[in-house]
């Protein structure tokens, strides 16, 4: 059994790992949004995804998230007309990244406040704990 007064660090802790990771995986999405490929025809840059699950804790008993999976969006590629391109095809179109950049900055948006929500959670656990200490050590 975890300690109360420790229990929701544990919990803030795996939202923060969960929420960095989701967060990692929207940087890299727009960082590669415009990777083509590097030959005519060649598929560029697929975008990334990642999903969570809900986990017991077997030591404290908690219920903590942690990343279920990474994986690929198996959505079809955007095709531009783009003659010049090393990637063309012999149309003139380059396959582009399955990537839509409002997604991944609403998802980026998201996570962002999830981290801090937990992160919320780490420093009201953190001020309570020391409250508590000081108050054991005053009346102790």
């Amino acid at each position: 059994m975890a300690d109360p007064l420790l229990a929701p660090l544990s919990v803030a802790a795996s939202g923060l790992r969960a929420q960095s990771e989701r967060m990692l995986v929207a940087a890299q999405n727009i960082a590669n949004a415009r990777s083509t490929g590097n030959a005519p025809g060649a598929d560029p840059y697929r975008r990334k995804t990642i999903s969570f699950a809900s986990e017991l804790d077997r030591h404290s008993g908690l219920q903590t998230v942690q990343v279920a999976g990474r994986g690929e969006d198996p959505s079809p590629f955007r095709l531009e007309y783009r003659p010049g391109h090393p990637a063309a095809d012999r149309n003139g179109y380059v396959k582009m990244p399955n990537v839509d950049l409002l997604i991944e900055t609403a998802d980026l948006r998201d996570a962002n406040r999830m981290y801090q929500a937990n992160l919320q959670v780490v420093r009201q656990a953190r001020e309570i704990v020391t409250m508590t200490m000081d108050l054991l050590r005053t009346n102790g």
